[in-house]
């Protein structure tokens, strides 16, 4: 859902429930703006929850502390194999 969308879930939610004062017939308008405040409230914690597990650091520990470990560089390298004759 992202923290945009729970955001606006909340907003809406806290919109429907504390700022409109209007009666539809068959829906409490009320009751709509809680569980949309809940659902954003519930998306927020999960979004904010999946976002801490992507930023955790990660650290190497090394036998000789002074030993900086490079980057490891990816290239691509060509094999031919020689024919007899070519």
């Amino acid at each position: 859902m992202g923290i945009g969308g729970s955001v606006a879930l909340l907003a809406l939610g806290a919109i429907l429930t504390f700022a409109l004062d209007v009666q539809v017939g068959w829906l409490d308008l009320d009751v709509v703006g809680w569980i949309l405040m809940v659902a954003g409230a519930v998306g927020l914690i999960l979004t904010m929850t999946v976002w801490n597990r992507r930023t955790r650091p990660v650290t190497t520990v090394t036998a000789d502390p002074t030993v900086v470990d490079e980057p490891v560089e990816y290239r691509r390298e060509e094999i031919r194999e020689r024919r007899p004759g070519v």
